[in-house]
């Protein structure tokens, strides 16, 4: 999806001739997989960092163009609302002091997109939802000025035979809005991190990312409030998945299996499964004609581009042109600063390295319904959420609570993946000592968000100030005071 496309309007030919060509290259990559031709390299890793375009007030204003015009940057890209803007980073061997050259690197190119605004007076900010944020600004006149968001509306829209979107969330307080258009999407920023895999190994590696899911979601919580109600730890997740709620083919479109989801199951053999259950299962929602397709699976990535499971399988390709895969980790929030995201970052890729190459696959132990039921439960409570989790070396699995986890066991079983990854003492220890320190307080960002309005009542205006205060001591949250 961060391509542009060329019309907005489609025919039954152009669906026909998108899923023709959208066949073939399923097919062309399940050879790739079949004969072991993708690329060998692994453990390179990236982020994308998505952010808000606030005024003095602290209220989102749809200025991203400015920005983009102003920097003309590579790794900058438009978001859906013209009030949100993605930040990249250099891919990184993910070893030695890669995650710490991906934080130096997104520090400086925040602090240019931050000088750039601060010509007309706005400031950008990290969160998961902006307090401020109000229902009215959620609308097409604030669109991305872009033809693949408008076909994407049109699209979903359509799928949903022009039936609005509705919001419906129930958390500590209960919220329902209804809206004609996807914008409810645009409310929800995130971190997204991004690592490349080996394909023998993929199942592993998908199958560890979604089990660590409803530690990272917990962990990383920083969305407490949506339209100045107190929801789920982090809303951010009912939000998105309530934005674009659309499913599959015909009768089964109002299913289970739907396009914004945790998934439908793990990996058994390979990630191939999941290009092929977008094929099986996914109706094409923006048949475009593109270019290239012999070599760069163009319609493949498309496709998948419209489908977002939590932890979602990517082709890519290396730079001599090889196609790779890579796993998105797509749960956690934004902020609250850079520093604590690099935490994040840490302790996800510990984890997940930790649990794909243990001798005992955890998937074995802990069903797929059980690492769903974790994940949702631990985004709507937050850190104290008691799971169920897999004992390897007791091959069983418990009920405790998150927090205990991870001081009893995640955090060193994290350590002992980034030492796998060959990842420089310093950081290790940095990183990882955020999060410990983080869990001892037990104040996330949802946490620190919550805390400040039962003091100083429910102002989201004061809220963001306060946040933003905070944020730029670039002290990580933990250590906020209220």
């Amino acid at each position: 999806m961060g391509d542009e496309i060329c019309n907005c309007h489609f025919s039954d030919h152009d669906y026909g001739q998108y899923y023709r060509r959208l066949k073939e290259e399923t097919k062309q990559l399940g050879l790739l997989f079949a004969e072991n031709k993708l690329s060998s390299l692994s453990n390179y890793c990236g982020l994308e960092q998505e952010a808000w375009i606030l005024d003095a007030c602290n209220f989102p204003v749809p200025e991203n163009r400015f920005l983009l015009e102003s920097l003309n940057h590579e790794l900058l890209s438009p978001e859906l609302a013209q009030f949100n803007i993605e930040l990249n980073v250099t891919p990184q061997l993910l070893a030695k002091n890669g995650l710490s050259k991906m934080q130096t690197e997104l520090e400086s190119l925040w602090q240019m997109c931050e000088s750039v605004l601060q010509r007309k007076q706005l400031h950008m900010e990290m969160i998961g939802i902006l307090p401020t944020v109000r229902d009215e600004e959620l609308v097409v006149a604030n669109m991305s000025a872009m033809n693949r968001y408008r076909s994407l509306n049109e699209q979903v829209l359509n799928s949903r035979d022009g039936q609005p979107l509705s919001l419906d969330i129930v958390g500590v307080e209960h919220l329902q809005s209804k809206h004609a258009d996807v914008m409810l999407e645009s409310a929800a920023t995130s971190l997204q991190l991004h690592r490349q895999i080996n394909a023998r190994s993929s199942a592993r590696y998908y199958n560890a990312a979604i089990i660590v899911s409803a530690i990272t979601v917990a962990v990383g919580a920083n969305s407490p409030y949506l339209f100045a109600k107190k929801l789920w730890e982090e809303t951010r997740i009912p939000l998105f998945e309530q934005a674009v709620e659309v499913g599959g083919y015909g009768h089964a479109k109002n299913g289970p299996v739907r396009r914004v989801s945790f998934g439908t199951g793990y990996a058994k053999q390979t990630i191939f499964e999941c290009f092929e259950e977008n094929l099986a299962h996914f109706p094409v929602l923006l048949p475009v004609k593109l270019t290239d397709a012999d070599r760069r699976f163009p319609y493949l990535r498309m496709h998948n581009g419209t489908i977002w499971r939590w932890n979602r399988p990517i082709v890519g390709f290396d730079t001599d042109g090889t196609p790779h895969l890579r796993i998105e980790h797509r749960v956690i929030s934004a902020g609250p600063t850079i520093v604590d995201e690099m935490a994040n970052a840490a302790f996800f890729y510990g984890l997940q390295e930790y649990f794909a190459i243990h001798s005992i696959a955890a998937e074995k132990l802990l069903s797929f319904s059980e690492a769903k039921n974790n994940f949702y439960n631990a985004a709507r409570h937050g850190m104290e959420t008691k799971i169920r989790w897999p004992d390897l070396e007791n091959k069983k699995v418990d009920k405790t609570s998150i927090s205990t986890l991870i001081s009893s066991s995640l955090l060193s079983f994290a350590a002992q993946g980034l030492r796998v990854l060959d990842i420089d003492k310093h950081d290790i220890e940095m990183y990882l000592g955020i999060i410990g320190a983080r869990v001892e307080s037990g104040q996330t960002g949802a946490v620190w968000q919550k805390k400040y309005v039962e003091n100083n009542q429910s102002d989201m205006q004061k809220l963001t100030q306060a946040y933003r205060e905070n944020r730029l001591t670039a002290k990580p949250v933990h250590t906020w005071a209220i």
